[in-house]
């Protein structure tokens, strides 16, 4: 009898969990090694969320809550979507969970039969297909390019969407690519879903205020009211609260379908940590000072790696909106060979290549879907990032 289920086969471990386990271990032996494979900034969360949760542990606020939220979140919650999206939600539409992750997850898993669809542009967060198949969908890949700014044209979605479409798995600004869409373009997607209405839209708003230049952010059911009824609007506190590791995510959608994630909850994890709770409730409710003086810095950052990353030859790096990634195309160093004799045959040899040879971690594009490319998390020091793209530049300086 085998142990493991059929279905554990079709999914793989997150790469870029993968590339940053690689890159502590590496530390750890003694390498010099500069990692820009995570997701998270390198900001400390603010005094005043630290200090909520200090308090609520004193208060005693260390038991079980309901299922998917404390009353109190569920109502920052829903005024954060008032203040910030202009969308009218009920504490009864709100789900909270330990992390964006995990609202995604129970989504599909609430949602998906053998058969279902899913559209999800490319390129993608690395989990998104992995979750789909793991709740017995199909992942349907739509992609994006270079040409188009890594954003996802209404003619491509109209020719992914088919009788069999359940979701649209929409993100912006985007992981890996820091792509944002504007307004015009945004109604352009909701335009085509118009047209389809038994196409759901589950949308990962997580960098919302990640943004910067003249950029303004904006989500679907905002920019198309009439999708508000199929529409799950999902966020969370981690990336711009600096909260990565406080595991808060949250989703505002229909009750049918809060009901139905809360179902799934229930049997798996239960309550999200209650402490992290009441600092998300502060992080919510309580002073957005610090988010402008953040996004000046990394800026800054983007910047930086950009014009830094434009200097190689063969290398093509867009400017993104937003998040605090950059997805440079490396198509025109494929089939040259590094000064230690690695034939750069794709954009995974291209970055064990690289941390092999100079000790900078990024993460290959085909873990997102689209290649030759590879992503680089800005979301650390400007020093750390000079020395990094110096050794990138002379690492690709060096091929034949």
């Amino acid at each position: 009898m085998e142990l493991l289920s059929k279905t554990l086969a079709r999914v793989k471990p997150s790469p870029t969990i993968a590339v940053t386990n690689k890159a502590a271990e590496l530390k750890r032996a003694g390498r010099d090694v500069i990692g820009l494979g995570a997701g998270e900034p390198d900001f400390d969360t603010p005094q005043n969320i630290k200090d909520a949760a200090v308090k609520a542990i004193a208060e005693g606020k260390t038991k079980y809550t309901g299922v998917d939220g404390i009353p109190e979140l569920k109502e920052a919650i829903c005024a954060k979507f008032k203040r910030d999206n202009n969308l009218e939600y009920t504490p009864a539409q709100v789900s909270v969970s330990g992390g964006g992750k995990q609202v995604l997850y129970n989504a599909l898993m609430a949602t998906l039969n053998d058969g279902d669809e899913v559209v999800i542009p490319a390129p993608y967060w690395v989990s998104y297909p992995d979750m789909v198949l793991l709740a017995g969908g199909t992942p349907v890949i739509a992609q994006a390019s270079v040409q188009t700014g890594y954003k996802l044209t209404a003619d491509q979605l109209e020719e992914a969407i088919t009788p069999k479409t359940k979701w649209l798995i929409f993100n912006s600004p985007s992981n890996p690519t820091g792509a944002g869409y504007t307004w015009d373009e945004l109604k352009e997607i909701t335009d085509v879903l118009m047209r389809h209405p038994h196409v759901w839209v589950m949308t990962d708003d997580m960098y919302e205020h990640l943004f910067y230049d003249d950029f303004k952010f904006c989500t679907p059911a905002e920019v198309e009211p009439r999708l508000y009824d199929r529409t799950l609007t999902v966020n969370g506190v981690s990336k711009a609260y600096a909260m990565t590791g406080w595991r808060i995510g949250y989703a505002a959608g229909p009750v049918e379908l809060i009901a139905a994630m809360r179902k799934v909850q229930s049997q798996s994890t239960s309550n999200p940590c209650s402490i992290s709770q009441w600092a998300a409730v502060e992080a919510l409710n309580g002073t957005q000072e610090f988010l402008e003086p953040n996004n000046t810095l990394f800026a800054r950052r983007r910047d930086l790696v950009v014009s830094m990353l434009n200097e190689i030859d063969g290398m093509n790096c867009p400017v993104p909106e937003g998040a605090f990634y950059v997805y440079p195309s490396i198509s025109g160093l494929i089939g040259k060979t590094s000064a230690a004799g690695t034939k750069i045959t794709d954009d995974e040899t291209f970055a064990t290549a690289l941390l092999d040879e100079t000790g900078v971690a990024v993460v290959f594009g085909a873990a997102f879907g689209l290649s030759p490319n590879f992503r680089v998390s800005y979301a650390t020091s400007d020093e750390a990032l000079k020395e990094a793209c110096t050794r990138i530049q002379n690492f690709c300086a060096g091929m034949t």
